[in-house]
């Protein structure tokens, strides 16, 4: 049973989200250029306008959706690519919208492109085009919609048409992965809304290995809290080392997974160049999953290349596992 007043984890992850802009860590350049175009319509007196967020998961691409909303004292309306699955759907979405909402769609690359038609007159002219009927009896209706902003969110910015993407007059902005001392503010601030006493040292620790992204800095974070509460262990370097050690994530932010992926490549394929199918296999991965998940990360920190040959091992990657290239691997990598 709850504890009264116990917050529930949809509850809690929305508390760790920034409140405000001076919250939000990191991404000056945007931060800058979003309260610009801000201010700038708030003068006028007009609607915003549209906006694209891209870069990997965890950035905080939802989290600046609320901040903008905020900002133009509106209310936020969210869906996601994978939910509109109809144009009915999106046409329902969009009419039921009232003056000055904003729209989140979440992963707008996983919209079709028919139903990227139907957001093209939306954005463009605030109109929405439907078809009714068929063959020649059919015939087009043009409703007019309330002026609105559209924020779109996109892992995978290269999925959407060229001709949505020039739509966005607000901007287009790719988030950045966050330096050590940027994750270590923003688990400061977390720590404190879960009400846990922690060092410097201990947030360090759990920056460094977060990934460079805030979302697996606040998980590493809750579970190690997690541990702590559990074993009966103060919040100490010591508590976090063990707790990150059972969740087998090391200094580096590598979990088994992507360790698994440099010594296999390392022990059987001599270091490289291997293929993206031939790892999935080894490791019995999807190849998405390797592609999408484990190899960006592995390459942003230098532990491999990929070449038009295959994917290949580097220096920095022996060294982390503790492997010695042997000559023959030297000309490869």
């Amino acid at each position: 049973m709850k504890n009264e007043g116990e917050k529930s984890p949809r509850t809690l992850d929305h508390a760790l989200r920034p409140a405000d802009w001076a919250e939000y860590v990191g991404q000056p350049t945007i931060k800058e250029n979003l309260r610009i175009l801000l201010s700038a319509a708030k003068k006028r007196e007009h609607q915003p306008e549209h906006v694209l967020l891209y870069g990997p998961p965890g950035l905080g691409k939802t989290t600046l959706a609320h901040l903008i909303t905020k900002e133009i004292g509106s209310n936020l309306r969210s869906t996601s690519g994978p939910a509109i699955e109809r144009v009915g759907d999106l046409a329902s979405i969009l009419t039921n919208l009232s003056p000055g909402d904003v729209l989140f769609i979440d992963e707008t690359h996983r919209l079709n492109r028919t139903i990227e038609e139907i957001l093209y007159p939306a954005m463009e002219s605030g109109v929405l085009d439907i078809v009714i009927g068929k063959g020649p009896a059919a015939r087009t209706v043009q409703l007019d919609l309330p002026p609105f902003t559209l924020i779109a969110a996109t892992t995978r910015i290269s999925m959407l048409s060229a001709p949505l993407r020039s739509r966005f007059s607000g901007g287009t902005f790719r988030l950045a992965y966050y330096t050590t001392p940027e994750i270590a503010t923003i688990l400061k601030r977390s720590a404190r809304v879960l009400g846990i006493e922690v060092d410097d040292e201990s947030l360090h620790e759990i920056a460094r290995r977060s990934r460079a992204t805030p979302r697996t800095a606040n998980y590493l974070l809750k579970r190690a809290r997690d541990f702590a509460e559990v074993m009966g262990e103060p919040f100490t370097i010591k508590t976090v080392k063990k707790a990150l050690a059972l969740l087998e994530v090391d200094e580096r932010g590598l979990n088994q997974i992507d360790r698994d992926i440099l010594t296999i490549l390392i022990d059987k394929y001599g270091g490289g160049p291997v293929g993206l199918k031939t790892i999935a296999a080894a490791i019995s991965e999807e190849e998405a999953t390797v592609e999408e998940v484990h190899e960006p990360y592995l390459m942003q920190i230098g532990f491999l290349d990929r070449t038009p040959r295959g994917r290949t091992v580097t220096a920095r990657g022996y060294e982390h596992v503790g492997a010695k290239k042997v000559p023959s691997q030297q000309k490869l990598i």
